[in-house]
């Protein structure tokens, strides 16, 4: 071997050396016999170093995988003999081998065990069970392989073809019949033999029991002896985590359910009676962590049975397991409430379904009703956040807290639908008793009161949030709480958990507001002053002003009395940020454009008359108009680059805050209503200048064409003289992306106004598609992905183009580009259909054709199409479903078929004028 490449394998090799060892690996998998060399290095102990063995089974492992066919029964046989010679070799070497270096070894048997098992070598496990016996460093080898078989068999994270799935049945069923009971039994030896001196072996046994019972016959493992034995592992510290991931696979596994509940039933007495079910004396709490797995399992496994046995109508056995999994109900309870959450988490699947079951019952016993109160209580408190939760720096700690919550939100959602009196009432309960004292009360129990309220808003469904009407008791009971929410004062609560919680409750009970219209002035002065917009706390900031945009919408016209007022305090949030260095604004760029939308809407939902929108809405955009002028005449000058790209962005930032003020209207009808046409026609003489600036122009372009596709909802028509300029300019100097994200504004353009912009259109047309072709035909890097999803992108939006041009009744802006040019249109729209494998491209290509044929066929259409159509069209329709990428697997491809059968349908229709247009 290639002495000098090995060096590179080291993983403190410098960069030349390993490149050198990756183009060696890349050698040798090619080379015809590489494969003999590393298999004789492996057999003959030649290497010691760990990278270089590691190397030569990949090297053996991309042999069997992708060659083995092509080697002759001699080279077959050699590799088994490698593999067993170097397994004998582990017994007697002086030092075991590095765990990954056994682990590669494990999958390199499991591959072989895959291509030979059915054919040539049925005794794999017999002989490897020969070699390695009982010696400790055979049995941990053999452990191994069996996971490494079991991952290539069953593992449902890989994704295996059709062939692969049939090939691993087939295999499963073979070992059934052949070799699983011996393997169950050496699995037995192994656990007895080293139970008491080896758990590092016997853990890993206990491993591979747990994985093969899913798929062999339960009774070889669920009997006597070998349950004794795993009900004994689970009295010793070091065996019982991994005996309770076994016997939780145990009971996992599909079974007739009189069956099922007599196994369970069984662990569980043995269980109790060796005292595991007392858990308030146990501290171990990775131990309680399996251990509530394993509880959650029997739960879950009973709770399947019952529902099977209802089904089937054998209500006396159904009583049995009821009694059964209510019998389960006080442990369940003592782990849910449990102060470690990965103990109470692993419980809430029992807790769920148990609470599923009582839903259905026609009426609960008194002690179901104390079990549902339980379970209440048990969720309040583990909703509650503990004193260590970070909230300044959340970590994976506080996101795992975050998803545990919401395990936590299911439970109460189905709480509610068992019984939603008693939830209503608790939760009342303890936030009356809460906010009464809020100012000394502990921030993490203040939360969860306010939490508990929002809650509700989801658990108790109604329709549109009308939470305040209908069920008396209900709506009293919300409308006090909300009443205590707003009154309380608790807004000023100075944690940033109480504040947060405080206004995404208002935000969510807005339907509160029309009733006691009384408080709205208290909620306003909140989000405006130090406890919302102006908080110290910047996350609370940025929360706030999307909240603020909501609340403001949904009061509407309860707004009135406070437009000026509010207009007013937020006049400083509006100021545009310079890009000068120090200068620190409240709300980020992001947070402004909801005050702007509010300013926006708080206008335009005015009783004002149009002549005070106006004013107020140019009040609103000429302050950005003005520093817009500024900073553009500054970017022109501006020397260094992080100077014009600070410049950009704030530009770009001043154009995306006056389209959000328009996401007020919906469209032109209401903005001549308010009188501000004149205002965003100025603003569109203000902003398109910067198309027209050489520097940082993907950013200035971004930000007006945005702003165009808002102006062609709210101006219409008023547009249309703005855009050859703008179009003119934009397609200068063009990029892909450029290119991609200007063809939806004509697409919109073109669909919305149709023949009024043909004209321009017809102007335009050619220079647009030179564009995209001139991009499209740049050469790039062979490997170069995101070049070559770019293209792909913008040859959809190119197709996309076309169809919307013929889709609005346009094609003659097609036929009027001359011959030449329409002759070339059509070939790429052939190539889409046929030549790409991008299966929504060819979709739109025959939408396209289809259209095409349907309006140039007949004596309107141009010269010479009868005969594209059946000299590329058809023959379109048959070539793209040949071609190998046209995966009918795929969803978009049986569309893009769906679509080609539609353009041969045409065809077929119009196949009269054909006929008689061909010569």
């Amino acid at each position: 071997m290639d002495e000098q490449a090995l060096l590179g394998l080291n993983p403190n090799a410098d960069a030349d050396f390993r490149q050198r060892a990756l183009a060696y690996f890349e050698q040798l998998k090619i080379s015809q016999d590489a494969w003999q060399v590393c298999a004789e290095a492996l057999a003959q102990r030649i290497y010691s170093d760990d990278h270089i063995k590691f190397f030569c089974f990949q090297v053996l492992e991309h042999q069997i995988k992708f060659k083995y066919s092509e080697l002759t029964e001699v080279q077959q046989q050699l590799i088994r003999e490698t593999l067993i010679t170097w397994l004998q070799a582990q017994m007697v070497n002086p030092q075991p081998e590095k765990t990954f270096i056994r682990n590669k070894a494990a999958q390199v048997f499991a591959m072989l065990f895959v291509t030979e098992y059915l054919t040539k070598w049925p005794k794999f496990f017999f002989d490897i069970l020969s070699v390695v016996d009982l010696n400790p460093r055979g049995v941990d080898m053999y452990l191994r392989i069996l996971m490494a078989v079991d991952a290539e068999l069953v593992d449902r994270d890989v994704v295996h073809t059709s062939e692969e799935a049939r090939r691993n049945t087939l295999l499963k069923d073979t070992m059934r019949e052949q070799c699983i009971p011996s393997l169950v039994e050496s699995w037995y030896q192994i656990l007895q033999n080293y139970q008491y001196t080896n758990s590092e072996l016997t853990c890993q046994c206990l491993e591979v029991v747990g994985a093969y019972v899913s798929w062999i016959d339960l009774n070889l493992i669920a009997n006597e002896r070998f349950i004794n034995m795993l009900l004994g592992h689970m009295s010793v510290e070091v065996l019982r985590e991994e005996a309770c991931d076994c016997l939780f696979e145990i009971v996992n596994k599909g079974m007739d359910p009189v069956d099922k509940t007599k196994l369970v039933e069984s662990l569980c007495q043995v269980l109790q009676s060796a005292g595991l079910f007392s858990i308030d004396q146990e501290d171990d709490v990775d131990f309680l962590a399996r251990f509530s797995k394993l509880v959650n399992g029997m739960g879950q496994a009973l709770i399947a049975s019952w529902t099977k046995l209802v089904k089937s109508g054998d209500m006396k056995s159904a009583q049995d397991t009821l009694q059964a999994i209510e019998a389960k109900v006080a442990l369940m309870l003592q782990l849910l409430i449990h102060e470690d959450d990965d103990i109470s988490s692993n419980i809430i699947g029992f807790c769920y379904d148990y609470l599923h079951i009582l839903k259905q019952l026609s009426a609960l016993s008194d002690q179901q009703k104390t079990n549902v109160e339980a379970v209440m209580l048990a969720v309040m408190k583990k909703l509650t956040y503990d004193e260590e939760y970070n909230f300044e720096n959340e970590g994976e700690d506080e996101a795992m807290f975050v998803e545990y919550r919401k395990q936590l939100k299911l439970l109460l959602d189905r709480l509610a639908q068992v019984s939603p009196e008693l939830l209503l009432a608790s939760v009342r309960r303890v936030f009356n008793t809460t906010l009464q004292n809020w100012q000394t009360t502990r921030f993490m129990e203040v939360e969860v009161a306010i939490r508990l309220l929002y809650m509700l808003a989801e658990a108790l469904p109604v329709s549109h949030g009308a939470h305040f009407s209908g069920d008396v008791t209900k709506a009293t009971a919300l409308q006090d709480m909300m009443r205590t929410l707003v009154t309380s004062g608790v807004s000023a609560y100075e944690h940033t958990s109480v504040t947060l919680e405080f206004f995404e409750t208002v935000v969510r009970y807005e339907k509160f507001f029309a009733v006691e219209p009384q408080h709205i002035p208290n909620v306003l002065m909140a989000f405006l002053d130090h406890r919302g917009l102006r908080h110290t706390n910047a996350k609370v900031r940025s929360r706030t002003a999307y909240l603020f945009s909501r609340f403001v919408k949904s009061l509407n016209k309860q707004m009135n009395p406070f437009i000026e007022d509010v207009l007013n305090r937020i006049q400083d949030l509006l100021e545009l940020s310079p890009p000068e260095n120090g200068y620190q604004a409240l709300l980020s760029s992001d947070d402004q454009l909801f005050i702007y939308e509010t300013a926006g809407v708080l206008i335009v939902n005015s009783e004002y008359s149009a002549e005070r929108k106006q004013a107020l809405m140019r009040n609103l955009l000429t302050p950005l108009m003005e520093k817009f002028k500024v900073l553009l005449e500054k970017l022109m000058m501006a020397q260094d680059e992080d100077r014009q790209m600070a410049l950009a962005d704030c530009l770009n930032h001043a154009v995306g805050f006056a389209s959000r003020t328009s996401k007020a209207f919906s469209n032109k009808q209401t903005v001549k209503q308010c009188g501000c046409s004149e205002v965003y026609l100025d603003c569109l003489q203000t902003f398109l200048p910067a198309l027209s600036c050489p520097l940082q122009k993907e950013v200035l372009r971004s930000g007006v064409r945005t702003f165009l596709h808002r102006m062609i909802i709210c101006l219409e028509e008023e547009v249309l003289p703005f855009i050859p300029s703008a179009s003119e300019h934009m397609l200068k100097d063009c990029e892909a992306k450029d290119l991609q994200e200007f063809i939806p504004l004509i697409n919109q353009i073109t669909a919305k106004f149709k023949t009024q912009v043909s004209p321009f259109l017809q102007q335009m047309f050619m220079p647009l598609l030179h564009a995209i072709f001139e991009v499209l035909l740049r050469p790039a890097e062979e490997n170069d992905q995101s070049a070559a999803l770019e293209k792909q992108m913008l040859r959809r939006s190119y197709f996309a183009f076309l169809q919307t041009v013929t889709g609005s009744g346009m094609s003659e802006v097609i036929a009027n580009q001359g011959a030449e040019n329409v002759e070339r249109i059509l070939f790429t729209i052939i190539q889409g259909a046929v030549e790409y494998p991008d299966p929504i491209a060819q979709k739109t290509c025959f939408i396209i054709l289809s259209k095409l044929v349907e309006l140039w066929g007949g004596k309107d259409g141009p010269v010479g199409f009868a005969d594209f159509v059946y000299k590329h069209i058809v023959p379109a329709c048959f070539l793209a479903p040949l071609k190998q990428t046209f995966d009918l697997a795929d969803a978009q491809t049986v569309l893009a078929l769906s679509e080609c059968a539609v353009t041969l349908k045409t065809i077929h229709l119009k196949r009269v004028f054909f006929q008689r247009a061909k010569p």
